[in-house]
């Protein structure tokens, strides 16, 4: 019997208890915080023989362990874990867990210099947060193999989605800036409409597909009985009639479609004879491109003309959301019509940001609108224009999608994660400043041997960035000062440490005496600010949903617009215009 282990009552001895806590967070790492208790009761159970007699003591602690490691993983994300096991238990880092930390894995069947792969967002609105791991993928994948990356604008959507005019121009940007370089090749579906009808009237012709003019409901009875609709059995020369109609507007939306022949006995409803086209009202709505407006009357949907614009353009790889299998299925079939070969397709699952909650693009888009926010880059809202204006380093945002990797199981996971992988990337070149909330001014009182015009002070505290001159005016007490109220009314008792400068003692009726230039290591440590060396400034704070915006006095300095600097004790801040700042994290 193992040492420690007793049938009466049950404990396991810390050599166990050390060895079921690094599995579970072995566990949680694996499977992104989303560890199973199963897996890591089976595991103990079959190394540890000594350990079966006692398995209705082990499981509950097992459970625990696994619940403690979860939680880790989400509130501090999978480094701050495999930190733990790397200082306890660097045995238990298997290579699975290793890549996920060194890179994406490999594409099946590549080969270098052949590889092309596409990123192909609606243009309804600029990029979101979740875009950014599509961006980042590909982007990574194409420079990994030397291959291409296109942008392809699948804006053939004018009514449920309808393109935004913004969207053309701050998508290719956004993706430079997040890519490192310009997608090869950028193509809009809406100029590509006619190629898409050559593949339409390939497909009548060939039998592959037929006009339908039956109505919704009567369709979705066809469907869900698994049986063929009249218009299936249509002649090819019907069929080019019925497009025809389409095309020169005898019929109107709604009365006709074009379908792909399937199966309608097939397993999964939504592949049976599933639509290809349709026609829209680009009359009265037209499509937000000038050059296209309303010249067509019939648009793809988008599994068709996605398909084949992936063949046409040599799509060697497609990586997607597992929602879309079912798009890959339909597609597959389109494919097996026209005897292609369809592209190596990779799916990874959600990833749920927890402080975001509930967004989409069309919400986004609806809200700003209405006033709500005050644009794609307010600081509450999840996109991309907003991650760079509050100064999250582009190559931070890269190693948080690439950590993630393309697993399919659903993640979630905290901002923390991303913030930690960016304070990596600008501390270094961060430069410290104080901005003093709520502010009381101290006098200061120092003899006048010891009064200095200014001192210097280091930018940062490790690395050379330069200095900082703090300059003093002086009076017959000596100098006025500003700290923040909440640490006058907690120190004015016993005194404090103004950081880089000097201890002062008790404060009484808005004064304080220099005590020692030397710290006095009991003393609490606080930042501050000079009369005349600083400037009212405003700090805006997004909190979910909610904007704060914080008033105080700001060190005053010569930063440019678009600076990052941490501001002594709050945390990262970027500079805006008016010497305003917007808040970075902590």
């Amino acid at each position: 019997m193992h040492a420690g282990l007793s049938h009466m009552d049950w404990t396991p001895d810390a050599e166990t208890a050390d060895i079921i806590r690094h599995y579970a967070i072995q566990n949680a790492i694996e499977y992104d915080g989303k560890g199973q208790a199963g897996s890591v009761i089976g595991r103990l159970m079959g190394e540890r023989a000594d350990l079966r007699q006692f398995g209705k003591f082990v499981s509950p602690i097992a459970a625990k362990a696994v619940a403690q490691a979860n939680s880790l993983a989400l509130d501090k994300g999978s480094d701050y874990l495999i930190s733990i096991l790397e200082k306890e238990a660097p045995h238990l880092l298997e290579k699975r867990v290793k890549e996920r930390r060194e890179g994406l894995p490999e594409l099946p069947n590549a080969e270098k210099g052949k590889v092309i792969l596409r990123f192909a967002p609606n243009p309804n609105g600029p990029l979101s947060f979740g875009h950014g791991r599509g961006v980042v993928i590909n982007s990574q994948y194409a420079e990994t193999y030397d291959g291409k990356l296109i942008l392809r604008f699948d804006d053939t959507d004018t009514s449920r989605k309808p393109p935004l005019p913004l969207a053309y121009e701050q998508i290719p940007e956004e993706i430079e800036w997040l890519a490192g370089f310009k997608p090869h090749l950028t193509i809009m579906a809406s100029d590509r409409i006619e190629v898409y009808y050559e593949h339409a009237v390939k497909m009548l012709k060939m039998g592959a597909g037929y006009i339908c003019t039956c109505s919704a409901d009567e369709f979705k009875q066809f469907r869900v009985a698994k049986s063929n609709c009249p218009c299936r059995d249509n002649s090819s020369e019907k069929n080019m009639q019925g497009w025809e109609k389409m095309l020169d507007g005898t019929y109107s939306p709604g009365d006709a479609v074009v379908r792909v022949k399937t199966d309608m006995a097939n397993k999964n409803p939504a592949l049976r004879d599933w639509p290809a086209f349709r026609m829209q009202d680009t009359i009265t709505n037209p499509h937000p491109r000038k050059e296209i407006g309303s010249k067509y009357r019939v648009w793809p949907l988008l599994d068709f003309q996605s398909a084949v614009e992936d063949h046409l353009q040599g799509v060697t790889h497609i990586i997607r959301g597992k929602d879309l299998m079912d798009s890959t299925r339909k597609q597959v079939l389109l494919y097996e019509h026209f005897n292609w070969e369809y592209p190596e397709t990779i799916y990874w699952g959600r990833v749920k940001v927890h402080e975001f909650g509930g967004f989409s693009t069309s919400e986004m888009r609806k809200d700003i609108e209405a006033g709500i926010w005050s644009g794609w880059d307010d600081p509450c809202l999840p996109t991309m224009a907003t991650l760079r204006r509050r100064g999250i380093d582009p190559i931070a945002f890269r190693d948080f999608w690439i950590e993630l990797g393309l697993t399919q199981k659903d993640i979630a996971v905290p901002l923390s994660s991303l913030f930690a992988h960016n304070t990596k990337k600008i501390d270094a070149t961060a430069p410290r400043l104080s901005f003093v909330r709520n502010p009381d001014a101290i006098s200061v009182g120092i003899d006048a041997d010891e009064r200095m015009s200014s001192i210097s002070v280091k930018s940062h505290p490790k690395e050379d960035i330069g200095m900082r001159k703090i300059s003093f005016d002086w009076n017959e007490r000596g100098t006025d000062i500003y700290i923040e109220n909440e640490d006058s009314t907690a120190n004015a008792d016993i005194g404090m440490r103004l950081k880089d400068w000097c201890d002062i003692g008790p404060i009484a009726e808005g004064f304080s005496q220099m005590t020692s230039l030397e710290p006095a290591t009991e003393l609490a440590k606080i930042h501050w600010v000079a009369k005349g060396g600083a400037s009212p400034a405003t700090l805006m704070r997004p909190e979910g949903k909610q904007l704060h915006t914080i008033e105080g006095l700001l060190e005053n300095h010569d930063f440019p617009i678009g600076t990052i600097v941490q501001l002594e004790r709050v945390g990262y801040a970027r500079i805006e215009k008016d010497g305003n700042l917007i808040y970075t994290h902590d």
